[in-house]
């Protein structure tokens, strides 16, 4: 019986990361807005995959960077926030071991630490003004830089809790696929927020040249 509930976690996992996979960049509307995320994602380790999550945002982002960037890390945090659930259901599940068990729960508080990052990284951005890139708005964008790229490391440390010899190979794959998806949307955000302090950067000093 142990074994079966785990087996049944696990599946479940299957099925909804399959539901989740029907929507793909193609399915995009052909717009000017979808063509502005489109070449902003190009900017990122995982542009498919960026476009593919940030395409269906497209009529709140327009052609905004800040909204593109708000969009983002908002898919960041949701992202997190799932695998923290999913975590937290697993480590409910009967027939873990001991040595399972606490490498859940390593990575669950690792998780969670991330999940706090990202969601100040939104409130941050939310006090970013829509124009100007004084000193204000490279400080505002310096702590969403550390705040996402504090997360990124909680994804590693979360991981690095299960290099444990004896766990249970798919109890390791299910977690870790998990953490795949959030690292990757969360590096993608990150490399969004890098272009964005960077543009408005390079606009100010533009701008104050005589």
């Amino acid at each position: 019986m142990a074994k079966l509930n785990t087996s049944l976690l696990l599946l479940s996992f299957l099925l909804c990361t399959l539901c989740g996979g029907g929507s793909t960049a193609g399915t995009a509307r052909p717009s000017g807005d979808a063509g502005f995320i489109k070449a902003s994602c190009s900017a990122t380790l995982y542009p498919a995959l960026c476009f593919q999550s940030l395409s269906k945002h497209a009529s709140a982002i327009q052609q905004s960077e800040k909204q593109l960037v708000l969009a983002a890390l908002s898919v960041s945090l949701a992202s997190a926030r799932s695998a923290l659930v999913f975590m937290s259901n697993m480590a409910k599940a009967k027939g873990l071991k001991p040595r399972e068990y606490q490498a859940v729960k390593d990575c669950m508080d690792a998780m969670g630490d991330s999940v706090d990052q990202l969601s100040q990284s939104v409130k941050e951005l939310g006090q970013v003004g829509g124009a100007g890139a004084g000193q204000d708005f490279m400080w505002h964008m310096s702590n969403v830089q550390t705040w996402v790229s504090a997360a990124l490391t909680d994804y590693t440390t979360c991981v690095d809790a299960f290099a444990v010899d004896g766990l249970d190979q798919r109890v390791t794959a299910a977690i870790k696929a998990k953490v795949t998806d959030a690292d990757q949307v969360t590096s993608n955000a990150l490399a969004l927020v890098n272009r964005f302090a960077e543009r408005h950067q390079a606009a100010a000093t533009r701008t104050e040249k005589p």
